[in-house]
């Protein structure tokens, strides 16, 4: 197992090299190469990559914590069993990614894109994820509660048992989704109904 402990890297590539098992601290990337890198079982710790490239690189059982992505590029890559805690992944692109037992616990995901991925089950409780992309995504059974969807994507997502109690809906547009099974608390179903048109009034008529 190698060590890596507050380097800072630009411009540089590192694709197709095997950084399996490795430990990176306090590191920073910028504008780096990672396509097709091996970084399975490796472990990131309060490191910063700024528009880095993972296209078909192995992250099987990937493990990063307190850690900054943003607007890095994912493309294919194979994120099976990964864990990322206290991350900010603000624009990253996960287009056609392996993303199968993800875990993600709290942290920022605004402006990504999940368009097309099968997400069933996954557990995004707590994330911010305004402005996110899940067109076409498979969510079934899918945890939102407490999450942040302002102006989120979903249309022609599977929302099958999806749960969105507690989330933030604003300027989502609710007529666009496919409701089956959909789980809401009582705000987010005024919300709605609202976007049917419905009015909401108090019935303020007491009987005497």
């Amino acid at each position: 197992m190698e060590i890596w402990e507050d380097k800072s890297f630009q411009d540089e590539d590192f694709g197709e090299r095997d950084f399996s098992e490795f430990v990176f601290r306090r590191c920073s990337f910028e504008h780096c190469r990672f396509v097709g890198a091996i970084l399975s079982e490796a472990l990131v710790e309060i490191c910063h990559f700024e528009e880095c490239n993972f296209s078909g690189a192995q992250m099987n059982a990937f493990s990063a914590r307190g850690s900054s992505f943003s607007s890095s590029v994912f493309r294919g890559t194979y994120f099976f069993v990964a864990a990322f805690t206290d991350c900010r992944l603000l624009g990253a692109d996960f287009l056609d990614a392996d993303l199968s037992g993800i875990t993600i616990s709290n942290g920022d995901w605004s402006w990504v894109n999940l368009r097309r991925q099968k997400l069933d089950k996954i557990s995004f409780r707590g994330l911010k994820l305004v402005e996110s992309d899940f067109y076409a995504t498979s969510l079934k059974n899918t945890d939102f509660r407490d999450t942040d969807l302002t102006r989120a994507e979903f249309r022609d997502a599977d929302l099958t048992g999806a749960d969105f109690r507690g989330a933030i809906l604003d300027k989502v547009d609710l007529r666009t989704w496919n409701l089956k099974g959909v789980r809401f608390d009582i705000a987010q179903a005024i919300q709605l109904a609202q976007c049917y048109g419905v009015r909401i009034e108090e019935d303020n008529v007491r009987s005497g």
